[in-house]
């Protein structure tokens, strides 16, 4: 899998993907992460990658055509004036899924994160300032992507949590093909809580259960305790399992 970021400040991605299993997976070429600073695609002597919004308002709007550039470099395509030569037949359908990361965007679970995770190539571009200028999103664009309900400084920070969430997915990321099944989420509900050494902590101590050795009541503690911490926390997930 081939994963291009494409944004105004790289480093801010680059140190949480440069650790853990994001690391690894790059070290064992699960994944191929390209980091790239937007401002390389600009023509001009000062890099100017934003310009204040037509009809007036706050604030500064990222311009088209470094980000235009950018993408088409990335797939590969060539420009003749003002018309846009695409590959055709295999390389056309091997085009990347360009996402731009905006809060205007469909909200990211998991399932949208295993949808992207069969991906062969994506190309994420982080907004900034107002956003973008539209005609990135209406020509360019596959996916509009938020991962939540807020506004971030920047959209790096939020390709950083898509590109864990999605290359996590990959098999041979984690150590163990049954983590990513048994994460929240994965079957409708949350992940029923966790204990480690020692069995009493100041005078608090784990369930008998879990110390039982008996591996069916174990899994229907789990998956009753699941099912309460959703209820608390997330009543929202319930039924979406089905």
């Amino acid at each position: 899998m081939k994963i291009d970021i494409l944004t105004l400040f790289p480093e801010i991605c680059r140190a949480p993907l440069g650790e853990s299993m994001m690391k690894r997976a790059q070290e064992n070429r699960i994944v191929d992460l390209r980091i790239h600073n937007l401002r390389d695609w600009t023509t001009d002597k000062h890099h100017v990658v934003d310009d204040a919004p037509f009809g007036g308002g706050q604030g500064m709007v990222m311009k088209p055509e470094p980000i235009f550039a950018a993408v088409e470099d990335l797939c590969g395509i060539t420009q003749k004036t003002s018309n846009v030569q695409r590959p055709t037949s295999n390389a056309q359908l091997q085009k990347p899924k360009v996402i731009l990361m905006s809060p205007a965007g469909n909200r990211f679970d998991l399932q949208m994160a295993t949808q992207l995770s069969h991906e062969p190539h994506l190309i994420v571009i982080c907004g900034h300032y107002e956003g973008v200028d539209h005609r990135v999103v209406e020509q360019l664009v596959d996916l509009e992507i938020s991962i939540g309900d807020y506004v971030l400084t920047n959209g790096a920070i939020a390709a950083v949590v898509l590109v864990d969430a999605v290359v996590r997915l990959r098999p041979g990321v984690l150590g163990d093909k049954q983590s990513a099944v048994d994460d929240s989420f994965s079957g409708g509900m949350l992940e029923a809580p966790q204990y480690t050494r020692p069995a009493e902590f100041r005078g608090w101590k784990v369930p008998d259960v879990l110390l039982s050795g008996n591996h069916a009541e174990i899994a229907a503690w789990r998956k009753e305790q699941g099912l309460k911490r959703t209820k608390e926390n997330r009543p929202d997930l319930l039924g979406r399992g089905d």
